[in-house]
This record gives C-alpha cells, structure tokens and sequence, in this order.
C-alpha cells in the first residue's frame, strides 16, 4: 500500500470512529458484519444514519453527495416525494394481500408501452426476474444451456454464479472460458449447462454454436457490461448477438436490472435499436423499495398462462412495491427528467476528462445514461479480461479519496459505477468535481510511482 492511499484511510478512519464500532458490534451476529457481501471492505464500511434526496449521512454526521444510490437502485434519488406518498396512501389500504388487485395491471401497462414486451409478470429482485427469464427460455426452447458472459452478473442463482469473478489461472481459451462456479455450492450439473462467452467477441459467440449444437436455450447478457466499471457494447455486437440467436432457435435475454430504467426513457433497445426476446428490470423501477419484472412476447408468456412453466412468490405485487413502481415510472422515469440527468451526466464526464488531461492521468471516462465511471486504464476496455489488469490500490486511494471530501463517487469496488438520480443538482456536480480536482493530482503522482497503469489482479 503507497503512502497517499495509507493517509487517506488514515483519514477515513478519524472521520468514521461511529461506523467501526457499529461494523464490530455486528460482526457478533452478522457474517461479514454486513447484510450482502458485496457491503463488506476494508478497514470497515460506512454505517448510514440517514438520507434525502441526492445525499445520505453517516452515524458520525458526515454528508456525503451519493452516486453509490444502492448500487444503482435510487435513479430516483432518496425519498423521493412522488414515491413516498405513494407508498403512503397504499399503506393505509393495505400491504399485501397475496390477490389480485388493479395496480398489477397498471403497472404491466406502463412497462408495455415503454419497452418491447407483451406480457410481464413481476418479482421482488433482480435475481429472481433474471431466474425465471431463464427458466422460461429452456421451457420455450426446449434446452437445457444458457449461454452467458464472462464477468457478467446477473444474480444469485445457480445459472447466474458461473464465471462472475474468475482468476486468471482458470479462464480457460478467450474464444471458449471456462465455467467457472463463482463460490462454493453452486452445483456441477448448474456449471455444465451453462456455456461461457467473451463479451464484445462474436467469434466466441459462434464458437459455442458450433460446439453445441441445438442445446442453447438463450443468451444473456447485460447490453451494457457493468460488473467491471462500464464497457461498452462495440459497435455491431448486439446486433450480431440477435442475429446469431435467431439464426439458431435461441433466446435473446437482455439484463436490464441496472440499463432498464436508467440508460433512457426506453432502456437499452431504444439506445441501442436491437430488441431482445425477453426483458428483465429491477432495481430502479421500484423507487427504492424492492420491485422486479420480466416480459417477453405473448407466445413466451403463454407458457405461464398454460401452467407449463410455473412463477410464483408470496410477496409479488404487494401494493407498497406497486405503488412505488408506478410513481417511478409515471413521476420520476419521465422524459423530461431524462434531459435533467443526461445534461448532468455530460457535465460531469466532461469535468472528469478535463481535470484527466490536467493531472496527466493514465484513465479515462465510460458514461452511459445516468451511469459512468473513471476507468484507470490507458485504452478503453472490451471485456472481463481488459478489466483485471486494473491498479486496484490507485482505485481505492480514487474512492477513499473521494469520500473523505463528501463524495460517495460510486459503490465501493473497482467493478461499480457512479449514478446520477434525478434529485442530484448541478451544484453537486460541481462539488463532485471540485473533489476529484483535489483527489487527481495524487492519483497521478501514484500512477507515476508505481511505474505502470497495469498491476495485479482485480476481483472480490
């Protein structure tokens, strides 16, 4: 660890004594001492006390401007108005009912008519909608293999933790990765029917075609790679993964749990003009409260409506996650509110590749949407593989750094991205790029240091 990234924890830890009593008290009780494991690091995570709008607090009373947003889930900032009461008003009715009621329907519509599905049905997580969009493509298809991307994540179930983080001893042929089960208890038969690809590389695409024959079921994919910073579809892949799926009787699975609500007004078929088989939201569909969906054409969804595949859950389209919902996408997901933020997202890469260029920073800036992230790499990155050759101390001296200057950039890790929420300010901005003006110069002279943009091995 260099001396700049020691003096900047240093910092954090007098800033934070509140936080690391409350991490050691849980850790009595709670694994990690957090509730997911992608909240624990070190030498301990931020404990928050209270949040509104495009700030949060922690339990010592630091103010931060927060691009972290629940990874990802807050487009529409904390509490938002619309949100809040519409959860208000379905609280005073009634949370759950497990039984029909009029919003399942009003939310189906809204989701309809802004992405290009037929029929939706609901859940209450991205890994759950991502879940069951695969299991109703095997059913559709009649195979058994899904076919997924290297360092892509698109949950927690078995088919979804094949090859998420794997070391660079077990990636296997770049054109056919080895499956690589992302922890223990992911069963053998889960990591044999499920087939690994390199994104941004149809050559491997079609190299597993040829290997398997009419066995894939679907591909899936993330439009836009987010679990290793933000690398960007080239041009031409998308397309060529719809092209390579029709051609072969397969599903095309678009992951938009992350792009679905914060890339544009229409997700990433409308950004990118390819339209996939199915669709799956969550996180900033539900405002902050637990809400996901997945929707397909009528022909896939009828498989539900003829009790061959079977979805269910006890706490789909409870009213408060209803609610919430359709306030989202009627009161914050709004294209006037799109403007707002991609005007903000503009300005704020543009201020990062200013100050870049002033500070003689080997880096650079992916931005998408309401999404980006500062890349500490010399070129653009194309896949998983480009992604691991990052400085991985220069990243935590960058966040670190950050935060002790009231900015929360991103979540932490080297693999997340900043969000911009539709109650974040120019004036925020402003104080987003102040800081980095004061982190930049250190990061620099650290890059400079050390010798090389590239060292070690990313991961967690």
């Amino acid at each position: 660890m260099h001396e700049i990234l020691q003096k900047e924890i240093q910092t954090y830890e007098k800033r934070t004594p509140k936080s690391k009593g409350a991490h050691q008290r849980a850790l009595k009780r709670i694994p990690l001492g957090v509730a997911s494991n992608y909240r624990a690091y070190d030498p301990y995570p931020l404990f928050v006390k209270e949040a509104k709008g495009s700030k949060l607090t922690d339990l010592d009373g630091n103010e931060y401007i927060d691009h972290n947003l629940c990874f990802g889930t807050l487009m529409a900032g904390h509490i938002h108005p619309a949100v809040v009461k519409a959860i208000e008003n379905a609280l005073k009715i009634g949370t759950t009912f497990g039984m029909p009621h009029d919003m399942e329907w009003e939310l189906a519509e809204e989701i309809c008519a802004r992405y290009p599905v037929d029929m939706v049905r609901f859940g209450s997580s991205g890994t759950e909608v991502t879940m069951h969009a695969c299991r109703i493509a095997r059913a559709a298809t009649k195979r058994d293999k899904i076919l997924k991307f290297e360092g892509a994540y698109h949950g927690l179930h078995d088919t979804a933790l094949v090859s998420v983080k794997p070391k660079e001893e077990d990636y296997g042929n770049e054109n056919a990765p080895n499956s690589v089960p992302g922890g223990m208890g992911v069963p053998k038969a889960s990591l044999d029917n499920v087939v690994v690809a390199t994104f941004n590389n149809l050559g491997s695409v079609e190299n597993r075609f040829k290997q398997y024959p009419g066995q894939i079921a679907a591909i899936i994919l993330e439009p836009i790679l987010m679990n290793v910073g933000l690398c960007m579809p080239q041009p031409g892949f998308l397309q060529g993964l719809r092209d390579i799926a029709s051609r072969n009787g397969t599903l095309l699975i678009f992951d938009e749990v992350k792009t679905g609500a914060k890339l544009c007004w229409g997700g990433a078929s409308e950004y990118f003009g390819v339209k996939p088989d199915i669709i799956c939201l969550a996180k900033s569909i539900g405002g902050g409260v637990p809400l996901g969906a997945f929707g397909a054409s009528r022909e896939v969804m009828d498989l539900i409506s003829q009790h061959k595949v079977f979805h269910g859950g006890t706490y789909n389209t409870n009213r408060v996650a209803m609610a919430a919902g359709l306030a989202t996408f009627r009161e914050v997901l709004t294209r006037a509110n799109y403007t707002h933020v991609e005007k903000l997202g503009e300005t704020l890469a543009a201020g990062y590749r200013k100050i870049l260029s002033k500070a003689g920073l080997q880096a650079y800036v992916a931005r998408a949407g309401v999404n980006g992230a500062l890349m500490l790499y010399p070129q653009e990155i194309r896949n998983y593989r480009d992604w691991m050759k990052i400085d991985v101390d220069l990243w935590r001296q960058y966040w670190f750094g950050m935060v002790n200057r009231g900015v929360l950039a991103q979540p932490y890790w080297w693999d997340e991205q900043w969000t911009i929420s539709v109650q974040h300010t120019e004036k925020d901005i402003d104080k987003h790029l102040a800081a980095f003006e004061e982190v930049a110069p250190g990061l620099a002279k650290a890059q400079q240091e050390r010798g090389v943009a590239f060292v070690g091995a990313a991961g967690h």
